[in-house]
């Protein structure tokens, strides 16, 4: 978990040395929030920022009737909730998908220390902006991609940045969610996912079981998706697949 920790302030894209050690500092002890408990209600007032040590944390959105539509994944080494330092009251809820470990910095403290390190402020603004453009891609499957091409996106997508904090390799990655997350990622009902699924698996491009994920041709199953990285920015490797 030190190791993420150095991950995720190692990739704040122009903040110094100095700059990430002093934000280090002001990083609170990591716990533990165990699964399908929420982290942060809708509606509340935030006064601190998590940082994911370990685990998978979705942002949520809950309907009336307990539809549940999720609009973000956070994966390990993941900032999840900077944006909350500039809301006055969340717009959505985030729940932990499996038990995660989190570290929190509170928001006096990230105000104090982007006032004082401008380069600092323009690396935490750049995360929320690599967050907007992670979120546009998924608006973009939902809209227009069919089940199987949103499924195969996701894959690539989860893949290239678990990579990149160490958390996958070889085409394979520990992804202990359930059919239901997933529909709910995506957009379309659990016996879609499921057969979705089997498609991609009987077209020899990717397994998912026993909570381990498998991608048996990535060259196809990126084409198929039409996946492109760009958009993930910082959150690549060099050498991403």
């Amino acid at each position: 978990m030190h190791d993420l920790m150095a991950i995720t302030l190692e990739r704040l894209d122009g903040a110094s040395v100095d700059d990430r050690a002093a934000l280090a500092a002001l990083i609170g002890d990591a716990r533990v929030v165990f699964e399908g408990r929420v982290l942060l209600e809708e509606g509340s007032r935030p006064h601190v920022s998590m940082i994911l040590l370990k685990g998978f944390v979705a942002r949520a959105s809950i309907l009336n009737e307990g539809g549940r539509q999720i609009s973000g994944l956070n994966v390990p080494g993941d900032f999840v909730d900077l944006h909350s330092l500039l809301l006055k009251k969340m717009d959505h809820s985030l729940v932990a998908l499996t038990d995660v470990v989190v570290a929190a910095v509170s928001h006096a403290d990230l105000r104090r220390i982007c006032e004082a390190r401008p380069q600092l402020m323009r690396a935490l603004w750049r995360e929320t902006v690599i967050d907007g453009a992670i979120n546009r891609e998924w608006l973009l499957a939902l809209g227009r991609r069919p089940a199987a091409e949103r499924l195969a996106h996701l894959f690539c997508e989860l893949y290239v940045r678990l990579k990149a904090v160490g958390l996958a390799g070889d085409y394979r990655f520990d992804l202990p969610l359930t059919q239901s997350d997933a529909a709910d990622m995506v957009g379309i009902s659990t016996v879609h996912v499921n057969r979705s699924l089997k498609t991609l698996r009987q077209e020899g491009l990717l397994e998912w079981k026993g909570g381990e994920a498998m991608i048996h041709d990535w060259r196809n199953l990126a084409r198929i998706a039409q996946f492109d990285p760009t958009y993930l920015q910082a959150r690549l490797t060099t050498s991403w697949a």
